[in-house]
């Protein structure tokens, strides 16, 4: 297996790290959906405007998202349609650990 340099690693755990809350992940699964403004965000998630744009910064930071600004309007949508496939990914590992979870329970 090929080595990376330490900058490599540092820039995928910046990745990782933005998408390490509930709320990112959330935001992350309805931008799969459609493009959403941000006030539409804030109602869906239940929290304060600034809470969600902070949110959403850091995944814009991370290259996650993109931006897309109509008059005052701020709408967000994913920048790598890949995210979908990282999602089945941890949810396979969640059900590899259930079921590894029963075995030793039975």
């Amino acid at each position: 297996m090929k080595r990376r340099s330490a900058a490599y690693y540092e820039a995928r755990a910046r990745v990782a790290k933005a998408m390490a809350h509930p709320t990112r992940v959330f935001i992350l699964e309805v931008l799969q959906e459609r493009e959403w403004c941000v006030c539409e965000l804030t109602d869906l998630i239940g929290a304060d405007q600034s809470t969600v744009s902070k949110h959403l910064a850091l995944l814009k930071q991370a290259g996650l998202v993109e931006v897309r600004r109509e008059g005052t309007m701020v709408f967000y949508r994913l920048r790598c349609k890949c995210i979908p496939n990282f999602f089945n990914c941890i949810e396979s590992v969640l059900k590899a650990n259930l079921q590894a979870h029963q075995e030793v329970m039975n």
